[in-house]
Protein backbone atom coordinates (compact mmCIF):
# COMPACT_ATOMS: atom_id res chain seq x y z
CA UNK A 1 0.00 0.00 0.00
CA UNK A 2 1.32 3.35 -0.88
CA UNK A 3 1.92 5.77 2.02
CA UNK A 4 -0.22 8.07 0.01
CA UNK A 5 -2.67 5.65 0.31
CA UNK A 6 -1.86 4.77 4.31
CA UNK A 7 -1.95 8.19 5.27
CA UNK A 8 -5.42 9.09 4.05
CA UNK A 9 -7.09 5.94 4.67
CA UNK A 10 -5.87 6.19 8.49
CA UNK A 11 -7.66 9.37 9.08
CA UNK A 12 -10.75 8.63 6.53
CA UNK A 13 -11.55 5.43 8.66
CA UNK A 14 -11.19 7.47 11.88
CA UNK A 15 -14.18 9.42 11.48
CA UNK A 16 -15.85 6.87 9.41
CA UNK A 17 -15.76 8.91 5.99
CA UNK A 18 -13.75 6.75 3.50
CA UNK A 19 -16.15 6.24 0.52
CA UNK A 20 -15.61 5.59 -3.01
CA UNK A 21 -14.49 8.70 -4.46
CA UNK A 22 -11.65 8.53 -2.00
CA UNK A 23 -10.68 4.87 -2.92
CA UNK A 24 -10.84 5.73 -6.40
CA UNK A 25 -8.24 8.26 -6.12
CA UNK A 26 -6.03 6.76 -3.63
CA UNK A 27 -5.77 3.62 -5.96
CA UNK A 28 -4.99 5.88 -8.96
CA UNK A 29 -3.22 9.02 -7.81
CA UNK A 30 -1.18 9.04 -11.02
CA UNK A 31 -4.50 9.18 -13.48
CA UNK A 32 -6.68 10.92 -10.54
CA UNK A 33 -4.41 13.78 -9.82
CA UNK A 34 -1.10 13.68 -11.49
CA UNK A 35 -2.29 12.88 -15.16
CA UNK A 36 -4.25 15.90 -14.90
CA UNK A 37 -1.91 17.82 -13.96
CA UNK A 38 -1.98 18.46 -10.39
CA UNK A 39 0.38 17.69 -7.99
CA UNK A 40 0.83 15.43 -4.58
CA UNK A 41 3.11 16.37 -1.80
CA UNK A 42 4.43 14.04 1.25
CA UNK A 43 5.95 15.32 4.02
CA UNK A 44 9.07 12.93 5.53
CA UNK A 45 10.29 12.66 8.77
CA UNK A 46 13.21 10.15 9.88
CA UNK A 47 12.78 8.56 6.60
CA UNK A 48 9.05 7.85 7.13
CA UNK A 49 6.46 9.52 5.15
CA UNK A 50 3.92 11.11 7.97
CA UNK A 51 1.45 13.51 5.75
CA UNK A 52 0.34 14.37 2.43
CA UNK A 53 -1.53 17.20 0.49
CA UNK A 54 -3.09 16.93 -3.57
CA UNK A 55 -3.85 19.53 -5.67
CA UNK A 56 -6.08 18.07 -8.33
CA UNK A 57 -6.64 20.44 -10.81
CA UNK A 58 -10.67 21.12 -11.43
CA UNK A 59 -10.36 23.87 -14.13
CA UNK A 60 -8.05 26.20 -15.45
CA UNK A 61 -7.34 28.23 -12.82
CA UNK A 62 -9.10 26.56 -10.77
CA UNK A 63 -7.47 23.38 -7.73
CA UNK A 64 -8.82 21.56 -5.29
CA UNK A 65 -6.60 21.27 -2.03
CA UNK A 66 -7.85 17.20 -1.07
CA UNK A 67 -5.36 14.23 0.00
CA UNK A 68 -4.38 16.67 3.15
CA UNK A 69 -3.45 14.36 5.59
CA UNK A 70 -1.19 13.99 8.86
CA UNK A 71 -0.34 9.96 10.53
CA UNK A 72 -1.84 10.22 14.04
CA UNK A 73 1.83 10.50 15.51
CA UNK A 74 2.89 13.55 13.85
CA UNK A 75 -0.27 15.27 14.39
CA UNK A 76 0.00 18.98 15.87
CA UNK A 77 3.83 19.09 15.03
CA UNK A 78 3.03 22.07 12.33
CA UNK A 79 2.99 19.20 9.42
CA UNK A 80 -0.05 20.22 8.20
CA UNK A 81 1.00 23.99 7.72
CA UNK A 82 4.10 23.41 6.26
CA UNK A 83 1.79 21.19 3.29
CA UNK A 84 -0.33 23.75 3.30
CA UNK A 85 2.16 26.67 2.71
CA UNK A 86 3.73 24.41 0.27
CA UNK A 87 0.27 24.07 -1.77
CA UNK A 88 -0.39 27.45 -1.73
CA UNK A 89 2.77 28.56 -3.25
CA UNK A 90 2.84 26.03 -5.70
CA UNK A 91 -0.77 26.86 -6.39
CA UNK A 92 -0.05 30.38 -7.01
CA UNK A 93 3.40 28.91 -9.19
CA UNK A 94 0.65 26.95 -11.68
CA UNK A 95 -1.03 30.46 -11.85
CA UNK A 96 -4.04 29.11 -10.06
CA UNK A 97 -6.84 31.61 -9.21
CA UNK A 98 -9.32 30.24 -6.53
CA UNK A 99 -8.48 26.80 -4.44
CA UNK A 100 -11.75 24.51 -3.13
CA UNK A 101 -11.90 21.80 -0.82
CA UNK A 102 -14.28 20.08 0.60
CA UNK A 103 -14.69 18.37 4.58
CA UNK A 104 -16.99 17.42 7.04
CA UNK A 105 -17.78 19.47 10.34
CA UNK A 106 -16.32 16.88 12.54
CA UNK A 107 -13.08 17.75 11.15
CA UNK A 108 -12.65 20.94 13.45
CA UNK A 109 -8.90 21.53 13.74
CA UNK A 110 -8.96 20.92 9.95
CA UNK A 111 -11.23 23.47 9.41
CA UNK A 112 -9.41 25.83 11.53
CA UNK A 113 -6.77 25.70 10.20
CA UNK A 114 -8.35 26.75 5.99
CA UNK A 115 -9.39 29.46 7.69
CA UNK A 116 -6.61 30.42 8.87
CA UNK A 117 -4.87 30.88 5.67
CA UNK A 118 -7.73 32.57 4.74
CA UNK A 119 -10.38 29.68 3.11
CA UNK A 120 -13.62 30.91 3.06
CA UNK A 121 -16.77 28.38 3.89
CA UNK A 122 -19.51 28.55 0.30
CA UNK A 123 -22.52 26.88 -0.59
CA UNK A 124 -22.20 23.20 -1.10
CA UNK A 125 -23.71 21.78 -4.05
CA UNK A 126 -21.44 20.26 -6.21
CA UNK A 127 -19.81 18.01 -4.07
CA UNK A 128 -18.32 14.80 -5.48
CA UNK A 129 -18.50 13.24 -1.81
CA UNK A 130 -21.42 11.97 0.12
CA UNK A 131 -19.61 12.71 3.79
CA UNK A 132 -18.77 16.02 2.66
CA UNK A 133 -20.54 18.58 3.98
CA UNK A 134 -18.78 21.83 3.94
CA UNK A 135 -17.12 23.16 0.98
CA UNK A 136 -14.59 26.10 1.11
CA UNK A 137 -12.68 28.51 -1.51
CA UNK A 138 -9.27 30.75 -1.31
CA UNK A 139 -9.41 33.69 -4.00
CA UNK A 140 -5.60 33.94 -4.65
Amino acid sequence: MSDFRRINLEWLDHYNLTESHDLMVLDDPIGTILDRGGVIYLAESDGKIVGSAALMKEEEGVYELAKMAVTESFRGKGISKLLMEKCLHAARQMGARKLTLFSNHQLQTAIHLYQQYGFRHVELKDSPFETADVKMELEL
